[in-house]
């Protein structure tokens, strides 16, 4: 994937979204093997990832979760990277949703790939009513730099969140962001 470029950053319909299960789950074994703490441990395998995606398409289906994909040309996938949009379905919430699943393959990085996903997603909020986005992310690690330089806002950090892929407890950044 060295030396691709960015064909495209697309939101998946739920048809879209079904079809490309096993490309997501490509960044995201990715994500991990490269120590990313996305919510999973190692090892962690491709159908693994698979069945953590597919899980997801009711939400997908009813319209509370956005998925957008990147793709490169010449990539053998195709897809690069991903970032996903929940929205909150509580009635006092409905002027805020969540930036979830961020992630940008090891081959791909250093391209502003990152910055263009997240900047999709805070249209796409911006244009659905959203006034409030929220994130979380491992405190030091690059996605926490990139939050920074994008204007979102660090409210607090918790000591010994989660764990990274290999059980090394981490704290964890959360953040926000006002859409004007």
């Amino acid at each position: 994937m060295k030396g691709t470029a960015v064909h495209a950053i697309t939101r998946l319909t739920a048809d879209a979204y079904r079809d490309c299960v096993d490309h997501l789950a490509g960044v995201l074994v990715d994500a991990v093997a490269g120590g990313a703490s996305v919510g999973f441990r190692a090892p962690f395998g491709h159908e693994q990832a698979a069945d953590w995606w597919r899980s997801r398409q009711p939400a997908v289906t009813d319209g509370g979760l956005t998925v957008w994909t990147a793709t490169a040309v010449g990539a053998a996938t195709g897809v690069v990277g991903t970032v996903s949009l929940a929205r909150e379905p509580k009635p006092n919430g409905r002027h805020r949703a969540e930036v979830l699943k961020l992630m940008v393959h090891s081959a791909a990085r250093g391209r502003g790939l990152g910055r263009a996903l997240l900047a999709t997603a805070e249209r796409a909020a911006k244009d659905e009513g959203a006034t409030l986005l929220l994130l979380d992310t491992a405190t030091g690690s690059a996605a926490e730099h990139l939050y920074h330089a994008a204007g979102w806002t660090r409210y607090g950090i918790v000591p010994s969140y989660a764990t990274d892929p290999g059980g090394t407890l981490e704290d964890c950044s959360f953040f926000y962001k006002r859409l004007a």
